[in-house]
């Protein structure tokens, strides 16, 4: 799993595009451009802050920050990264 986030990670910095995976039943993420921020969702589950924070630490965030998404039809957790750390190319 961890592969396939880095993937999609490096996808999302390399293209400026949101990539999506589906993380397992119900569970999916949507990493943002740049690949320093995503959301995580389900179709009929709230994700949970310890599933954000495994991905999170997967996806080798430095400082993330959590909050919540209230779309139309469901809500997200949201992650983002705010700090960047000595030696990264912002994205």
């Amino acid at each position: 799993m961890r592969e396939a986030l880095r993937y999609a990670q490096g996808r999302a910095a390399r293209l400026g595009r949101t990539q999506q995976l589906e993380l397992g039943e119900d569970l999916f993420i949507r990493i943002g451009p740049g690949g320093r921020k995503f959301l995580l969702f389900g179709l009929s589950t709230e994700p949970t802050r310890e599933q954000a924070e495994a991905v999170a630490a997967a996806l080798e965030l430095r400082a993330p920050v959590y909050g919540w998404h209230q779309g139309e039809t469901l809500r997200s957790l949201t992650v983002i990264e705010t700090e960047i750390g000595p030696g990264s190319s912002g994205g």
